[in-house]
């Protein structure tokens, strides 16, 4: 989800939450530690360099347990954000501590914010020799136009 998204969302609720992806609710003392902007400016394993710009939000908790993030309040810090350190249109990623700290995307559900599990992957398959996946299929499943199943008996396939 990229920011000016999750701004407009802001404005549709009235109370902030985050779901991980396992269905647990972030707790609702949490405090938004940090807005940014992070680039990554790297090599893939096939030799292309490359530049990645995401927003950052860092979730924290506290002892604080009567603490709550108003939607307004974080429309607010966003927009400070934005004008002090010039953040741009990109897409959100959210930190938030697990058994370390994790990295997830945002989704909007229409009620919360759910919170997506990203995942590592070559970004340079094409180069460094990974095999393309196979699709794996039973022969009994094939079909064809006019007959049905091919390869049964009586399925006219041999």
């Amino acid at each position: 989800m990229k920011l000016s998204e999750f701004k407009n969302q802001l404005s549709s609720i009235t109370e902030l939450n985050f779901v991980l992806p396992n269905g647990t609710i972030v707790p609702q003392h949490f405090h938004v530690t940090e807005v940014g902007q992070v680039t990554k400016h790297f090599i893939d394993c096939g030799g292309t360099v490359r530049n990645e710009i995401v927003v950052n939000f860092q979730l924290w908790e506290a002892n604080d347990f009567d603490h709550r993030l108003a939607p307004q309040k974080l429309k607010d810090i966003i927009a400070l954000s934005e004008k002090v350190l010039g953040i741009q249109d990109a897409e959100i990623e959210v930190e938030y501590q697990s058994d370390t700290i994790g990295k997830y995307g945002v989704e909007f559900n229409g009620k919360q914010f759910n919170l997506t599990s990203k995942l590592t992957a070559c970004l340079a398959s094409d180069k460094c020799g990974i095999p393309v996946e196979k699709l794996k299929v039973n022969l009994k499943d094939l079909q064809t136009e006019n007959t049905g199943s091919c390869c049964t008996p009586g399925g006219k396939c041999c």
